[in-house]
C-alpha cells in the first residue's frame, strides 16, 4: 500500500497529521519516515518537529548502497531544515540494520551533527534474535540470504558493544519495553532518551516499559504515540492514562518532560521568559482534573496561531 502511494497521496496524509496534533494542542512532532513528506509539510505549515529520515539494510554487503541512500535523502531534505524543523536519521531496528550500517550511520550522523532514532528493545522477537540469532526475525532474514549470528545480549547492551553509543549524539530510543537493569543504566549513561509509547506496546502484546524504573535512574523519557497505525489515534493524553500517570504528573510529561527528550528544554516545554510561546488552551472546569475534551481550544506554535 505504501509504495503504490503517490508523493502527493503522502503530502496529504502528512499535512493531515499535523492539523490533528494542532487540534489535539500538541506543538512540536517528532516523526520517523522515509518519505520526507512530515519534515516538507512542516516546514510548508509553519510547524515545529523533528524528522528522522529512516534507512534500513540488514545485508552488511549493502551497507554503502544504504548509505548512500540516506546521504541523498538527507541533501535533499537538508535545505528546508531550520531551527523549528530539524532533521535527523533513524537506523531503523536491529532485525532491519546490520552492524556494520548502525556503525556508518552513526558516524555520519556525528560528522553531519544529526540526531538519531532506533525503535531498540521493543518485542521478545528482537530479543531473541539478538541473544539467540534465533526466532521469526532470524528466520525472515536467512530466507533472504543473510547471516545472522547471535550475540547473547540484550538488544541495548547490544548497541553499547557496536560502539554506537559513545559516539553518537542525540539519541532517542523508540519503546525500550523489553531492558533489565543494566540496560536501563547504558542508556542512562548513554545521555540518549527514551519515546514511552504505552498504548502501542500493550496493543501489540509486547509489554510495557518500566517508566518508574527510568525515571528513578535518571532516564529522560517522553510519551509517544508510536502511529495511528498501532492505535487508532495520535492522543497524548490517552498515552498518559495509559503510562498510568493524571494530574500535575501527567502535563508535566507532556510538556516539558516531552520536550527535554527531544534536547529542546532551553526553547520550548514551559512559560517561562526567554522560551518561545508554544502553547494549548483547553475547557476545563477544575485545574486538577484532565479537560473533558482532547480538542484544544486554540494551539500555538512560536507566537502564531495555528489552530483554534
Amino acid at each position: 500500500m505504501k509504495d503504490a502511494a503517490t508523493p502527493e497521496e503522502f503530502s496529504r496524509s502528512a499535512e493531515q497529521g499535523v492539523r490533528d496534533a494542532w487540534a489535539a494542542g500538541v506543538t512540536c512532532v517528532a516523526d520517523t519516515g522515509s518519505t520526507g513528506a512530515p519534515l516538507e509539510t512542516l516546514a510548508r505549515l509553519g510547524g515545529r518537529g523533528i524528522y528522522y529520515q529512516e534507512v534500513f539494510g540488514p545485508d552488511p554487503a549493502k551497507c554503502g548502497e544504504s548509505l548512500a541512500e540516506l546521504r541523498q535523502a538527507v541533501g535533499r531534505l537538508g535545505p528546508l531544515a531550520s531551527r523549528h524543523v530539524r532533521l535527523g536519521v533513524s537506523p531503523h531496528a536491529p532485525y532491519t540494520v546490520s552492524d556494520a550500517l548502525y556503525r556508518a550511520v552513526t558516524d555520519y550522523a556525528l560528522r553531519e551533527g544529526l540526531p538519531v532514532a532506533v525503535h531498540l528493545a521493543e518485542s521478545r522477537e528482537e530479543t531473541e534474535l539478538v541473544r539467540e540469532g534465533t526466532g521469526p526475525f532470524a528466520e525472515a532474514l536467512r530466507a533472504r540470504g543473510i547471516a545472522v549470528h547471535a550475540h547473547h545480549c540484550t538488544p541495548v547492551e547490544y548497541f553499547l558493544r557496536l560502539g554506537v553509543l559513545q559516539r553518537a549524539t542525540g539519541w532517542l530510543f523508540i519503546h525500550c519495553v523489553q531492558v533489565d537493569e543494566r540496560d536501563i543504566a547504558i542508556l542512562r549513561d548513554s545521555g540518549g532518551t527514551v519515546a514511552h509509547c504505552p498504548r502501542s506496546n500493550r496493543a501489540h502484546g509486547h509489554g510495557t516499559a518500566p517508566l518508574a524504573a527510568f525515571r528513578r535512574a535518571g532516564v529522560r523519557v517522553g510519551l509517544g504515540t508510536d502511529s495511528v497505525v498501532s492505535v487508532g489515534d495520535a492522543d497524548l493524553r490517552a498515552e498518559a492514562r495509559a503510562a498510568g500517570l493524571d494530574g500535575e504528573e501527567a502535563l508535566r510529561m507532556l510538556t516539558l518532560e516531552g520536550a527535554r527528550a527531544l534536547g529542546l528544554e532551553d526553547e520550548i516545554g514551559s512559560l517561562e521568559v526567554g522560551k518561545e510561546a508554544d502553547l494549548a488552551v483547553f475547557s476545563s472546569t477544575n485545574l486538577h482534573q484532565p479537560p473533558p475534551s482532547s480538542t484544544a481550544l486554540l494551539t500555538v506554535v512560536a507566537g502564531r496561531v495555528v489552530h483554534g
